[in-house]
């Protein structure tokens, strides 16, 4: 596979060098999205220091793989504060444990992409994952870098560093590496993480063959220390009389932990290739346009979890010095498509693809009962499936779906939506459906513990197997211009599988046998009266099945803030205060082993209890809160920020997940700087 990797690249850079000679027409934009940012206006006539003409803001776009449309945009707002993370993203609804670079406790329940076959495991490492959805490409008139630094815990940087340029109007290359590496203030909970990627988009000069190509090579690798031990929680809690007068235990890096001699890693290769060719271009006399192409996704992944020795808490294991699990997919994707656009009929798709998957590890288990744990699910999927976009008569119909036609697993899904635009007034609904089987992880997992093995499916056997996961949601979106959004949905799950414990507080993939309904109501607001802004989110989330599908009720972010510009608008200055909140919930539980979260149960073992068991513990019900000062000088935002201000006054009662601390009170700075050369 390597090899056919290094050939598609040598073939591809040469297609492009040659394609790419006496292009200098501009590109066609038609069938994109353009937004207009508020920097659009002051940014058309600029000078530079010589006195010649910049180009827009506008002019430097960013294209997403739907060929969707955006700009840079340098201004300072207070989304761009809830972006300035480790994500790169608004990370509402999320929980973080205690360092940089570790997972989030999901408030909110991550939905993920719509897709036919199994996701890799290893879910509590996928937040900074770069999907291909994740990865943007540019077309920029001069060279445009941007950098993102952020402090972290005790020792250690955030770094994200972009590069991207035009070789010719038609042509454009980009290269970008985000590097984190925190010592965090708990024993043994370092991170190190690296996303480098790469792309490439170009377009022939008569506009006809396009083409959006990148690789992306991720490393995330964290300490595993399993959490606070019996004692250290203890200490953290002060609730014994050993340590009720105890002062050293502020300093984190004193309280104990179940282990310090653990790591995991998950590491991830993408090549990814999307070109198509209109074999009919339309023109003036033409009002049918049709393309046909072929999308290309190489991606290896591996997750590894190692420790010097075995710990109890895992139950017994195979070896009695160090252990290692290992778990490895290839997944090899070949789509062709055929798009037909027509200002009668709208945009028509049809999509066939075919998928080489290899997901396992290098040996055969045998148990002591006699159970073969196999190494590997291996095989080929074909599925067929299309979409449709149209305009008409201010409505926005959009319907897409995916089926797969023959192979190793069955699955599909169907998304339909209609929208209408009136004055300030914009509504869109929409239903949805899809069949899936659970992630790898659940269907055949192999470990050196020996309560880790298990094969959830079996060609052989159909009946032992775990069903598809089954989910069915409609949804409403109502928008009110400089007002409100508010979101609706409701959810049924069908074979819910999750992870929880066992009675003997060993960690166990399951389904439900019941149905999970969810409904959840989104309200975001963001009103600005001069100086003066105000930014609400409130979520409502109330679950059928709540037994298994642990989510509080109510999860709210409130920001009130003062915006001004200063000395002679050379200064933009926005500082004040942001409130968050959820309500009591059993958080889920955090396996270091499998990299999940597991859903507590009564077999848990808890510390303070006089028996194995117990009810699970209760998180949540205090406020958070994190006061910022913002400023943008140029194309520079500068951010300091004081967060969870209020642990300063109330240490030592809360929790991020069982057995973890959250994030103390702590002051970071940092920078998101633009050039434009």
């Amino acid at each position: 596979m390597k090899k056919n990797v290094l050939f598609i690249i040598i073939l591809l850079l040469g297609t492009i060098t040659f394609a790419q000679e006496g292009n200098e027409k501009d590109e066609n934009e038609g069938g994109t999205i353009i937004r207009k940012s508020p920097e659009y206006a002051k940014n058309r006539k600029s000078l530079d220091k010589n006195g010649k003409t910049k180009p827009p803001i506008t002019d430097y776009k960013i294209i997403n793989i739907q060929n969707d449309t955006t700009y840079v945009d340098t201004t300072l707002t207070i989304q761009k504060d809830y972006n300035f993370n480790y994500l790169r993203r608004d990370d509402f609804g999320l929980q973080p444990l205690n360092n940089v670079g570790q997972s989030y406790n999901s408030l909110i329940k991550v939905e993920e992409r719509d897709h036919l076959l199994p996701l890799f495991g290893a879910r509590a490492r996928h937040f900074n994952f770069m999907e291909v959805e994740d990865i943007k490409y540019y077309r920029v008139p001069t060279p445009l870098t941007e950098l993102y630094f952020k402090t972290t815990f005790e020792q250690g940087q955030q770094l994200d560093a972009f590069f991207t340029i035009n070789t010719s109007p038609r042509l454009n290359l980009s290269i970008a590496y985000k590097g984190n590496r925190s010592l965090g203030k708990y024993q043994h909970a370092l991170t190190s993480t690296g996303n480098f990627r790469a792309t490439a988009n170009y377009i022939t000069k008569n506009d006809r063959y396009k083409i959006k190509t990148h690789f992306v090579s991720q490393d995330l690798l964290n300490e595993e220390n399993g959490g606070l031990s019996e004692r250290g929680l203890a200490q953290y809690l002060n609730n014994t009389q050993e340590f009720q007068d105890a002062d050293e235990f502020s300093d984190r890096g004193a309280i104990e932990v179940n282990f310090e001699n653990a790591e995991s890693i998950l590491l991830g290769k993408r090549f990814y290739l999307n070109h198509s060719y209109s074999i009919v271009k339309k023109t003036d006399s033409s009002a049918t346009d049709i393309v046909i192409g072929h999308i290309l996704d190489i991606t290896d992944k591996s997750f590894q979890f190692d420790q010097t020795s075995p710990n109890i808490l895992f139950g017994e294991s195979y070896e009695a010095g160090s252990l290692t699990d290992k778990a490895a997919l290839e997944d090899f994707s070949n789509q062709v498509f055929i798009k037909i656009n027509n200002d009668i009929l709208g945009n028509l798709r049809i999509n066939g693809g075919m998928s080489d998957y290899n997901y396992g590890y290098n040996t055969i288990v045998s148990l002591e009962d006699g159970t073969t744990i196999t190494n590997r699910l291996k095989g080929d999927i074909y599925s067929v499936g299309g979409s449709y976009q149209k305009n008409y008569k201010g409505f926005q119909l959009a319907a897409n779906g995916m089926s797969i036609l023959s192979g190793g697993f069955d699955g599909n899904y169907i998304n339909a939506s209609a929208g209408y635009q009136i004055k300030d007034y914009g509504i869109q609904l929409g239903i949805s459906t899809n069949s899936v089987a659970p992630n790898y992880n659940f269907l055949l997992n192999q470990s050196d513990y020996v309560a880790y093995n298990w094969q959830n499916y079996n060609n052989d056997d159909p009946t032992r197997n775990f069903k598809n996961v089954e989910t069915q949601k409609v949804h409403a979106n109502l928008q009110i211009k400089n007002l409100a959004n508010i979101e609706a949905s409701f959810t049924t799950i069908d074979n819910y599988t999750y992870f929880t414990k066992n009675t003997d507080s060993l960690t166990v993939p399951m389904q439900y046998d019941q149905t999970v309904e969810l409904l959840k109501l989104k309200f975001t607001q963001n009103l600005n009266f001069g100086w003066l802004g105000i930014d609400n989110t409130i979520v409502y989330q109330n679950v059928a099945g709540g037994e298994v599908y642990k989510i509080p009720n109510v999860v709210t972010r409130n920001s009130v803030y003062y915006q001004d510009e200063w000395f002679k608008r050379a200064l933009y200055l926005q500082t004040g205060v942001t409130f968050k909140y959820y309500s009591e919930y059993d958080a889920d539980g955090y396996d270091p082993v499998l990299s999940e979260f597991y859903v507590q149960s009564d077999n848990e073992i808890r510390y303070f209890s006089d028996e194995t068991g117990g009810a699970p513990q209760t998180f949540g019900g205090f406020p958070q809160f994190d006061i910022f000062f913002n400023a943008k000088i140029r194309q520079t935002r500068i951010y300091f920020k004081v967060e969870n201000f209020g642990e300063a006054f109330n240490q030592n009662k809360e929790f991020s997940a069982p057995g973890y601390a959250p994030r103390d009170a702590v002051i970071r700075f940092g920078l998101v700087w633009n050039f434009f050369l």
